[in-house]
């Protein structure tokens, strides 16, 4: 570990990577309550888009990432609340045009190449200063906003009309809480990649509730989970050249066969 830590890019991945794992599942605990975690991989798609856009203005991607996400995000609420489409063809509307336009962007710069490459599937030596500071801005910016508002997420993730009668503002606390999803998104991608950032979201906390705690002690086994994946596929990824994302949700995947297992055996 100290030597592979002489490495800056290392040094980059591993706080960017610590940043992703403890931000991930406090969305991903949330989104999986409230039976919506297709919006992680749907984010994830339309950041695609803004990434293929930042590439080719020649601008920073996660920037792009970051509006597209943003926008879609509020995009998703808004129709949402109108209930003229279900929540589930709301998300599929965006997943696959966030993803056509991203096809459409790629084609214009003319096809993948590197750079584009490890956003798709994450990456440790692309990990520069800049993507290094604006992942640890934003994660410590879910981070207090979750902190600050836990309490009434929690309330609006079992009952949102419970909560409203109540006198919480349970719209605007939901379209901050979509704002936040997609922020999530959108700084985790540079580690583990826009094709599997929802797996990270979802994973660590469905292995979780596999050991039937409190809704705060799921969360943080979900965190534990998280970062022994990141930590262990960051690892794995670097001595055996292997892929960042992919290996990084293989072990979460490891861990949730693990508590699966230890459920059934009680």
């Amino acid at each position: 570990m100290p030597e592979i830590l002489t490495y800056e890019f290392m040094q980059r991945a591993f706080i960017a990577g610590i940043v992703v794992a403890i931000t991930a599942p406090l969305i991903g605990q949330f989104l999986v309550v409230r039976r919506y975690a297709l919006l992680a991989d749907t984010l994830a798609h339309v950041s695609l888009a803004g990434i293929a856009l930042g590439l080719l203005l020649h601008i920073q991607p996660l920037f792009g990432a970051l509006a597209t996400a943003v926008i879609a995000a509020i995009g998703i609420e808004r129709l949402r609340h109108t209930e003229r489409l279900s929540g589930e063809s709301v998300l599929a509307l965006f997943l696959s045009g966030g993803l056509a336009t991203a096809v459409v962007l790629i084609s214009l710069a003319h096809g993948f190449n590197t750079n584009l490459f490890s956003y798709l599937f994450g990456s440790l030596t692309t990990v520069g200063p800049t993507d290094l500071l604006v992942i640890t801005i934003l994660g410590i910016i879910v981070l207090v906003l979750v902190t600050l508002f836990y309490h009434r997420l929690f309330y609006i993730s079992y009952d949102e009309q419970g909560a409203a009668a109540s006198g919480i503002r349970a719209n605007a606390l939901n379209t901050l809480f979509i704002i936040l999803a997609a922020v999530t998104v959108s700084l985790s991608i540079r580690i583990v990649g826009a094709l599997l950032i929802g797996a990270l979201m979802v994973i660590p906390v469905l292995a979780a509730m596999q050991w039937r705690q409190s809704f705060f002690r799921t969360l943080l086994l979900a965190e534990c989970f998280a970062l022994i994946s990141v930590v262990s596929g960051l690892l794995i990824s670097f001595n055996f050249d292997l892929a960042t994302g992919g290996t990084i949700v293989l072990v979460a995947l490891v861990l949730f066969l693990g508590s699966l297992l230890v459920r059934n055996a009680r």
